[in-house]
């Protein structure tokens, strides 16, 4: 049964068919030939996937990125940090970096924040001299950490699926989001000595209070939202829609960047977005009942156990196959299609659920970065109205750097550990 689950499931891929009818198609036509459960089940099961409070935190942080895209927000952040380190020697790469940490921080969301970030910071740098290739790579790489740096839309995920607190998978991923943000930052400024890529004017100090002043609403999101996450006051869906709201409220009334007019074109679009996911959630899970039901997970488990198969080597086998399906899978049909499977196994390793979810997430990173599907590469080339090649020209020392990373994370757990275990 599990060949023919397989056959089914990547004949289906490779027409071409959306991701959520493959799963939503192999599930009831594997239910019919197995008999394991009626096909009926299929809708109540859907329906029963997306019956959770915790998924309707992503809708409301949907939205919150869309009011401060909308509200062309960024522009704030990057001004804010050129006026401090733009004179520096890869000044402007750093402040690239630097405002796609703290956009991370409040939207969630990958593609949001390298777009935001990239229609200011890459005609700056290339300005300066920079090689656009570089900038446009540099833009897209800082970008992912959208899905590291708190709050994540696909540690959401990974929470209801695994059945962990998202508060501490919250937790579990500043420190590696802080962390791999200094790391580009560091390559951004080494590339920036070796190619003499220029600097920006040095701001005074009255310029910078200027900068500083008008950042300050913004800055303050992130405390908001997560420290009522992590101060008890608040759920992490709670949070999320205090975001939107507070998005909404800076966009209109302290930047007035964002006209009423916007308003409801910004939520439709938001809920289209939300629907997508959450269709592709509900077949997922059903998906991966199915694959319970089977016992893949079980007789894989079984497999595992009789090999003697370490958890580094188990780890291994894993991102290897991550980063091969993040060369042709988006991120959601990736993690939908196979925690189901993964998640039995650490249990039976007794991996840390929470580390585990750290390595997923970086993995997925790579995953938008990685030619040729990686969406993140497709929005800037885009944006910027530039040939796909130029941007992946420029993307491969950063490829080079999240796999030293994802090593470094997957072996070394205490970087994902260790703040969850000391504040929960």
């Amino acid at each position: 049964m599990e060949a023919l689950l397989l056959i089914l499931f990547f004949v289906l891929l490779l027409t071409g068919m959306p991701i959520a009818f493959v799963l939503g198609i192999t599930a009831m036509a594997m239910f019919h030939i197995t008999g394991v459960a009626p096909v009926a089940l299929v809708p109540e099961a859907m329906y029963a996937s997306l019956d959770s409070f915790t998924l309707m935190a992503i809708p409301f942080f949907i939205i919150a990125a869309n009011f401060l895209v909308g509200g062309k927000i960024s522009s704030y952040l990057i001004d804010f940090a050129n006026a401090y380190v733009g004179h520096i020697t890869g000044g402007m790469g750093i402040v690239c970096v630097f405002s796609c940490m703290i956009f991370a921080a409040l939207i969630g969301s990958s593609i949001a924040t390298a777009l935001s970030i990239g229609v200011i910071a890459i005609p700056a740098m290339v300005k300066l001299g920079y090689d656009k290739s570089f900038a446009m790579a540099l833009t897209a790489a800082g970008g992912t950490l959208g899905i590291l740096i708190p709050p994540s839309l696909p540690l959401i995920i990974y929470g209801v699926i695994a059945e962990e607190s998202v508060a501490d998978l919250f937790l579990a991923g500043v420190i590696p989001g802080v962390l791999l943000g200094f790391l580009l930052m560091a390559l951004a400024v080494i590339i920036a000595k070796k190619r003499g890529f220029k600097k920006s004017a040095k701001a005074g100090w009255q310029e910078r209070r200027s900068y500083t002043l008008k950042a300050i609403p913004v800055l303050l999101m992130p405390i908001l939202v997560l420290g009522s996450i992590y101060g008890g006051v608040a759920t992490p869906t709670e949070c999320a829609a205090v975001a939107a709201v507070y998005a909404l409220f800076i966009g209109l009334f302290v930047y007035r960047t964002m006209k009423w007019g916007q308003i409801i074109p910004l939520v439709v679009e938001g809920m289209k977005t939300t629907g997508m996911i959450m269709f592709i959630i509900a077949t997922a899970l059903t998906f991966g009942r199915l694959v319970t039901m089977l016992q893949i997970p079980q007789n894989l488990g079984a497999l595992v156990v009789s090999y003697q198969l370490p958890p580094w080597a188990f780890l291994a086998i894993v991102n290897i196959v991550l980063i091969i399906m993040g060369c042709f899978l988006e991120v959601a049909s990736i993690m939908l299609i196979t925690l189901p499977i993964i998640i039995p196994l650490i249990n039976i390793l007794k991996i840390n659920a929470i580390h585990f979810g750290i390595v997923m997430v970086v993995n997925m990173e790579l995953a938008l970065i990685t030619p040729p599907v990686g969406l993140v590469l497709y929005a800037i080339s885009g944006a910027t109205k530039s040939p796909l090649s130029l941007i992946i020209k420029g993307i491969w020392p950063f490829i080079a750097l999240f796999l030293v990373y994802l090593v470094l994370i997957t072996y070394v757990p205490i970087i994902s550990t260790w703040l969850p275990s000391i504040l929960r």
